[in-house]
């Protein structure tokens, strides 16, 4: 196991049902071990030749996953525009050879960490060793994971991939784009090798996750090609581009619905097939328990995820005391609304039904035009908590409608090169839709949660490209715990004054990222069905999300209580010294970092601030 990784955020099991009240809903835990911090100590200077390793590995790395490259654009010139033109393979061979570099860098990064490195260094150094023993600790469990589920499967993830993240900025863009989709068929083909190598093994996905995805493969083949959207995106996307004349734009487009109806359509019409006949073998149990060596997947997801060795048990037993305390919370402000009747769930029901669209037509264009309000309206807001922010904007899109009737509200990353903002995606599906949680909902994933956190890193000068890229990084627990700390400092800074609404919005979310910890642990390890999960309180899409996910849905709660816990004992050491600004301005220009290297980060900075 990663020796770098939190061994615990609660000391014991007990400590976990002490009283909690909003300021201080931390975990208690251990003094953690700092090998790579006192080592530093013992280094003052760069080591040059470990900045030469890391970034060449980090390299290969990349090159490994055109896609990545493309993401982030990683490199300049001809090998960038080589990597933009290709998909990256599927195949077992690829696999190998990524876990073949992994074991490498983590043989490497050994000898380096028992050498001389620089505190910056160790850091990197920590980061990186991390990432890559996750990679490796994962790989027995690779293909517990559905590889068509409706969350990110293949068969959406390469048309988000093409009609979002791929560039078209100029012509060349678009000969690569074209070079990229007449590659789709072969990838489709590739997955589709690796499902039925794993439906061979029994390793298959519950009924109701195989017909969501089976739902997106027949969405995507109604169409006639020329209408397909890895067309029509192309079609808009280069409407107005500068050096593309009339005649070859049409020409692309030609080619690019050709290489739909020869190449891709087929590849989805033999995984639409293969869908069909593993039908009949699912079941409705939904827990990952229910595969073979099911049990130790999800220990290695959720420890992937919360980046802690907290047990499913602990997580579950944190979950249901943090589901009472903010039960107990919203109670309160339901009952000062009139609203006594029924548990929280039907009196939320009952409030968000008041703001409901009302009157004719769609409503969605004013929702989104609301969401673009309260992203600008937290932009001001954050100026006095915030010295560190993002130079490149935000904007509010609705998700797609091949992915909007499975998809969660996300994020994405702004183009390094600004060719492209961040973006705040926000699934629309209707009739109704969530109204009082819009707030929280933009806090969570633009500002200051996600964009701040996300395109700040992408942009810090101070650290080596890998970590501002996330090529390796701290993962979900340090992600999603920043942006539902984002949710309660907004909370804590007085922002919902006078919208008791909005107020029980920001508690709901809360309340939701609690349950989950419950409904996750219970799905996969207390042998809880899909209609359980949906009855606690979670709706149908996510518990599915969960179901095709297994662990990720802890990260939340459990990284935002680590925050919070470090927030605090920060406060406490520093008394008047204490700013919030400055501590926000440490974790965010950190980057993304595991929580063992982050705790040891804050205890560093008390020490520098006390000594001030």
């Amino acid at each position: 196991m990663p020796s770098l990784r939190q061994r615990r955020l609660g000391a014991a099991i007990g400590a976990l049902f002490l009283p909690a009240a909003i300021a201080c809903a931390s975990l208690p835990s251990q003094a953690l071990a700092a090998p790579f911090m006192h080592a530093a100590s013992k280094a003052s200077q760069a080591n040059k030749a470990f900045d030469t390793w890391a970034e060449k590995f980090a390299e290969d790395w990349v090159r490994m996953n055109p896609q990545l490259a493309t993401s982030t654009q990683y490199f300049r010139g001809a090998e960038q525009a080589r990597l933009d033109r290709e998909l990256t393979p599927l195949t077992r061979a690829q696999r190998q050879k990524m876990q073949a570099l992994a074991r490498s860098g983590l043989a490497r990064l050994d000898k380096w960490m028992a050498g001389p490195l620089d505190e910056s260094q160790r850091i990197s150094a920590a980061v990186m060793r991390w990432s890559l023993q996750n990679v490796v600790a994962n790989e027995p469990f690779e293909d517990h994971a559905f590889i068509f589920s409706q969350f990110s499967g293949v068969q959406v993830g390469l048309v988000n991939f093409m009609t979002t993240t791929h560039p078209l900025r100029n012509p060349q863009d678009v000969d690569s784009y074209l070079a990229r989709l007449a590659q789709v068929g072969t990838r489709m083909d590739e997955a589709l090798a690796r499902a039925r190598d794993a439906a061979a093994r029994s390793l298959i996905p519950p009924r109701f996750i195989l017909e969501r995805a089976q739902f997106q493969v027949d969405s995507f083949l109604k169409p006639a090609a020329q209408e397909n959207v890895l067309v029509s995106s192309l079609a808009q996307r280069t409407e107005r581009m500068e050096g593309l004349a009339p005649a070859a734009r049409q020409a692309s487009l030609e080619r690019a619905a050709r290489i739909v109806e020869e190449r891709i359509r087929p590849a989805y019409q033999r995984v639409q097939a293969f869908m069909a006949g593993l039908h009949p073998r699912t079941g409705d149990v939904a827990g990952i328990s229910r595969l073979p060596n099911g049990a130790a997947a999800y220990a290695r997801a959720v420890e992937n995820f919360t980046s802690t060795r907290l047990t499913p048990d602990e997580i579950h037993a944190i979950g249901l005391r943090e589901v009472a305390r903010i039960e107990g919370e919203m109670d309160r402000h339901l009952r000062a609304l009139g609203l006594s009747e029924g548990n929280i769930e039907t009196r939320m029901k009952q409030l968000d039904a008041r703001f409901q669209p009302k009157g004719e037509g769609d409503p969605r264009p004013a929702i989104l035009a609301s969401y673009a309000d309260m992203v600008k309206d937290a932009e001001r807001r954050s100026s006095t908590l915030f010295n560190l922010t993002p130079r490149a904007p935000v904007e509010v899109r609705r998700e797609p409608p091949l992915t909007e009737p499975s998809a969660a509200a996300h994020y994405s990353l702004p183009a390094p090169d600004g060719s492209r903002p961040g973006i705040f995606w926000v699934p629309l599906r209707g009739p109704g839709f969530d109204m009082v949680r819009m707030r929280s909902l933009s806090y969570h994933e633009a500002v200051p949660g996600h964009h701040f956190q996300l395109a700040i890193q992408q942009e810090l000068t101070g650290i080596p490209k890998y970590r501002s890229q996330r090529i390796f990084s701290g993962g979900s627990a340090h992600s999603e715990g920043w942006a539902l700390y984002a949710e309660r400092l907004a909370v804590e800074q007085g922002w919902y004054e006078g919208d008791v609404p909005g107020l029980l919005g920001a508690l709901g979310s809360e309340l939701f990222r609690a349950r989950r910890l419950v409904v996750d642990t219970g799905l996969h390890t207390k042998g809880w069905t899909r209609q359980q999960a949906i009855d606690y309180g979670i709706g149908a899409q996510e518990v599915e999300r969960y179901v095709a996910w297994p662990g990720q849905a802890n990260a939340y709660m459990i990284g935002m209580l680590r925050i919070i816990e470090l927030r605090e004992k920060a406060k406490t050491a520093l008394g008047e010294k204490f700013s919030l600004p400055a501590f926000h301005d440490l974790v965010l220009g950190a980057g993304s970092v595991p929580l063992d290297v982050l705790g040891e980060l804050v205890e560093a900075w008390i020490v520098r601030q006390q000594g001030a």
